[in-house]
């Protein structure tokens, strides 16, 4: 057999051998001959014609970007430093490979410019209060912008919001203020219950011939706990009456 036959077979098998490509279940390949596209290439082995052909893997998996800190000021003019974590994944592996050079540079880049825009047009009232909906603003925009990237974002969340040393110093002293609000308003409400309860055992009293001086002689005996002692008291006239209306009502009961 002559040598040219084997040198035949040994650049078929090259050929053969260097063509083949896995493609994980995660991946898609985009395929480009003589730099035109020609097809996406499925999970699983597949073959390209090597030197005519070239394969560009893609990642389908959700991918993060930590949006570093940027200074932001708020509609009512109050200076901020936000972070943000951007979520996203590659929709069509065509056009995140044919229509942008670094996606992820870009959506980094096109994400930071969105917050600016969205936080500087919403006060700091809101800013603090409604997170999440600011966050979802942002994540329409930059989906919007990035569709015809083949790019996906499912979320955006606002991390940490930094505010300036002045500004925390006034927040912790409204915070005081309002918890002490409470404390009085709380404290005004047990006040009103013990009040109406006075006022419902001062009528029970009331009811019963002698009842208030039963409880007049009752409380000078919490007063002088000590029999050794003694404590002079100037009660008026209505109080013996009232002893002794209780003494009747009692002997009247009793009866």
């Amino acid at each position: 057999m002559p040598i040219f036959f084997w040198w035949v077979i040994a650049i078929v098998v090259i050929i053969i051998i260097g063509g083949l490509r896995v493609i994980d279940q995660y991946e898609r390949g985009v395929v480009l001959t003589l730099g035109r596209y020609t097809s996406t290439r499925i999970p699983g082995l597949n073959w390209i014609f090597p030197g005519i052909q070239r394969m560009i893997k893609v990642d389908l998996r959700i991918a993060t970007i930590d949006i570093p800190q940027q200074e932001v000021i708020t509609r009512d003019n109050v200076p901020v430093g936000i972070n943000a974590v951007v979520y996203f994944n590659v929709e069509n592996a065509e056009q995140a490979t044919l229509n942008i050079q670094d996606f992820t540079t870009a959506v980094s880049q096109y994400a930071q410019a969105a917050l600016r825009d969205v936080i500087g047009g919403v006060e700091l009232d809101s800013l603090l209060s409604e997170r999440e909906t600011i966050s979802a603003e942002i994540k329409k925009i930059v989906d919007e912008a990035t569709k015809s990237w083949g790019i996906n974002v499912t979320d955006v969340k606002i991390q940490d919001i930094e505010l300036p040393a002045d500004m925390k110093r006034v927040m912790a002293k409204q915070a005081e203020s309002e918890r002490e609000r409470r404390a009085v308003i709380i404290r005004a409400e047990g006040e009103f219950a013990a009040a109406e309860k006075l006022s419902q055992a001062a009528q029970v009293l009331s009811a019963v011939p002698g009842g208030i001086s039963m409880r007049t002689l009752q409380t000078i005996e919490k007063i002088n706990p000590d029999p050794s002692k003694t404590v002079i008291f100037a009660l008026p006239v209505e109080f013996f009456e009232g002893v002794r209306s209780l003494s009747a009502y009692l002997k009247e009961r009793i009866k």
